[in-house]
């Protein structure tokens, strides 16, 4: 049944206040999904089931430890997550390289590390149409993947030094007596301070700080003759600053801690929900943890805020997260879909893994849909029932599904089930018996088919 929600906005503060389900704001089905959606890809019924039994607490805390996936798991994940990516980086494709991460965004344990890779990899934007060298993108990404939940110092620390990084913005030509402007300026304006919060003096001092930085047959050097030794100033502060004192000066300034608030809520919260007064108080804790990611991110997932009825279904999801998230909602695990079909959608859609627009990554939100992409998304889901996506080239069986999870006494409780799991209950029951009334009547697919497709094409499908 749809859920509803009478928490408003005003209800919030202090917005960052630990969430105890009340009679207005409930623990249910519809923030369990809600959880699951934002935090990760999506979850199972039986994974769904869990949380509804064990408790916000227990919940969250599964997936802040990387343990709240039940279905979909094998022992020898890391192996064979390792087997794909090196068979990948052999062959020379891109589209293998995609598919093996979405392979980890599809059957890793840890959903949220694999949602904070994107958000990072969006973040420090890097695209494979320059660098040219899949194995130097494969470590960026398993760069960002280790540090993802790590003090942001480390991570930008780590960032600098990263052979595809110092590629992709003509790190490695920054010498002495010949300075390189592109990875100090984007250093300031997107990885850290923002627009505003420096001068076009700071950037030329800054590029000073970065000089012989250098990159031979894919690992990271300094090149100390090609270091420029004399006073800088940047940001007022003077001396004979070196690569990693720039980056101390960078993460302690307050607008970068800001900036990381900013980009973080934009990925765990809704449009519009996160007003200045709470983005500032997140961004003064996070100063005060030492931009300690994780804090971060356990504040927001454990929050009021997070589990408001401002903040579910408010976000647009982008094309991986929606393409992943329907495949583990149905459960597809034996087989699972072909990982190089999910791959191509996602790029369809409008989601290019390792090949992001610009230095800006994507703007996401309301870009990710247009006239062309919310066809492309039904014709995905359309697709995917039809088992087109499958190894076997056989359509999805989910009715199987639905009674193994006493849920397919007819058509319409089968539709009703799926779009809990899809949706968490937003879409209105006179829709779904629209829905089953249409799949029923209808000359073309299998009934059940037809009605997840229509499912997986409603504007809740697209929300997060």
């Amino acid at each position: 049944m749809p859920q509803s929600d009478s928490t408003s906005a005003n209800d919030l503060a202090p917005a960052w206040e630990p969430y105890r389900p009340t009679p207005e704001a409930p623990w249910n089905l519809l923030r369990v999904v809600h959880l699951h959606r934002r935090a990760g890809f999506g979850a199972t019924w039986p994974e769904i089931q869990r949380d509804l039994r064990d408790g916000p607490d227990a919940a969250v805390t599964r997936v802040l430890a990387g343990t709240s996936r039940l279905q979909g798991l094998r022992d020898d994940f890391p192996h064979l997550s390792d087997l794909i990516s090196n068979a990948a980086v052999a062959s020379g494709v891109l589209p293998r390289l995609q598919a093996w991460w979405i392979y980890r965004m599809f059957a890793s344990p840890d959903a949220l590390a694999e949602k904070l890779t994107l958000t990072w990899h969006n973040h420090f934007a890097t695209s494979f149409l320059k660098v040219q060298d899949l194995d130097l993108m494969r470590q960026q990404n398993q760069t960002l993947r280790r540090l993802c939940r790590a003090p942001f110092g480390d991570l930008l620390a780590a960032v600098v030094r990263d052979p595809a990084m110092l590629v992709w913005l003509d790190g490695t030509l920054n010498r002495k007596g010949r300075p390189n402007e592109n990875l100090g300026r984007e250093l300031m304006e997107l990885f850290t301070l923002g627009v505003g919060h420096y001068t076009e003096t700071d950037v030329k001092e800054a590029a000073r700080c970065l000089t012989g930085l250098a990159a031979e047959n894919g690992i990271f050097r300094e090149l100390k003759n090609e270091h420029d030794p004399g006073a800088k100033t940047v940001l007022g502060k003077s001396g004979k600053w070196e690569p990693k004192d720039l980056l101390n000066i960078l993460v302690e300034h307050p607008a970068t801690a800001r900036r990381i608030a900013w980009r973080l809520c934009g990925v765990l919260m809704g449009e519009s929900v996160v007003g200045e007064a709470a983005l500032d108080d997140l961004a003064d804790g996070l100063r005060q943890h030492k931009l300690d990611i994780s804090w971060a991110i356990e504040t927001i997932l454990r929050s009021r805020l997070f589990f408001s009825g401002p903040n579910i279904g408010t976000r647009i999801l982008s094309p991986a997260e929606f393409v992943v998230g329907a495949a583990r909602a149905l459960e597809l695990f034996s087989p699972p879909p072909s990982t190089l079909e999910l791959a191509a959608w996602i790029t369809r859609l409008g989601q290019d893994l390792f090949q992001p627009p610009n230095v800006g990554g994507w703007n996401g939100g309301a870009t990710w849909l247009s006239t062309r992409t919310i066809i492309a998304r039904a014709n995905f889901a359309a697709a995917l029932v039809e088992g087109e996506l499958n190894p076997l080239a056989q359509p999805l069986d989910l009715w199987s599904t639905a009674r193994q999870h006493d849920h397919a006494a007819d058509l319409r409780q089968a539709t009703a089930f799926f779009a809990d799991a899809l949706t968490g209950g937003r879409i209105p029951a006179e829709t779904l018996d629209e829905i089953a009334r249409d799949a029923k009547t209808s000359t073309g697919p299998e009934p059940l088919r037809l009605a997840v497709a229509m499912l997986l094409a409603r504007p809740e499908a697209q929300l997060a």
